[in-house]
């Protein structure tokens, strides 16, 4: 298993910035690059334990299709999505948010084990966790550009 680790200071509330982090609209559009759709589960507002949700998007020139599920959640310290479905053989991705005096300080745990045994764990030597980290990156930053502007509202529902 492969584990990123990426930490993100970010110059607002606690609160805004788990909320952005866990916004169905916050994530498309953080994935545009991508063509990313919601096929099925919940597709607007903030997910919440228990809520599901199926991305279809491109990633490594092919369509694919993710499934994943919010599967633990303390409110406004952490959350954890799964992957129930798809390319990966598995796939947690955990949120944790620390405020501190000038702002949030936002960790992500992203676990992952490439699919095809041998050959994924090449293909992941030579690409795949650089891909992935380059992902989570763009979605920092955009959580982090409307966290601190004065458009964040319009990504909550």
């Amino acid at each position: 298993m492969i584990t990123l680790h990426l930490t993100t200071f970010i110059a607002a509330p606690v609160e805004k910035v788990f909320d952005l982090s866990r916004s169905v609209r916050m994530h498309k559009l953080s994935m545009t690059d991508h063509g990313e759709e919601i096929i099925a589960g919940i597709t607007t507002g903030l997910m919440e334990k228990g809520d599901t949700v199926t991305w279809k998007a491109r990633h490594l020139l092919k369509k694919r299709v993710l499934k994943m599920k919010i599967t633990e959640m303390d409110k406004y310290f952490s959350f954890t999505d799964e992957q129930l479905e798809g390319d990966f053989a598995l796939l947690k991705h955990e949120h944790h948010f620390k405020p501190c005096e000038n702002g949030t300080i936002m960790i992500d745990i992203f676990s992952f084990s490439p699919p095809f045994g041998m050959i994924g764990k090449l293909f992941n030597q030579v690409y795949l966790s650089r891909y992935m980290k380059k992902l989570l990156e763009k979605r920092n930053s955009d959580i982090k550009k409307y966290a601190e502007g004065n458009q964040w509202k319009q990504l909550l529902n």
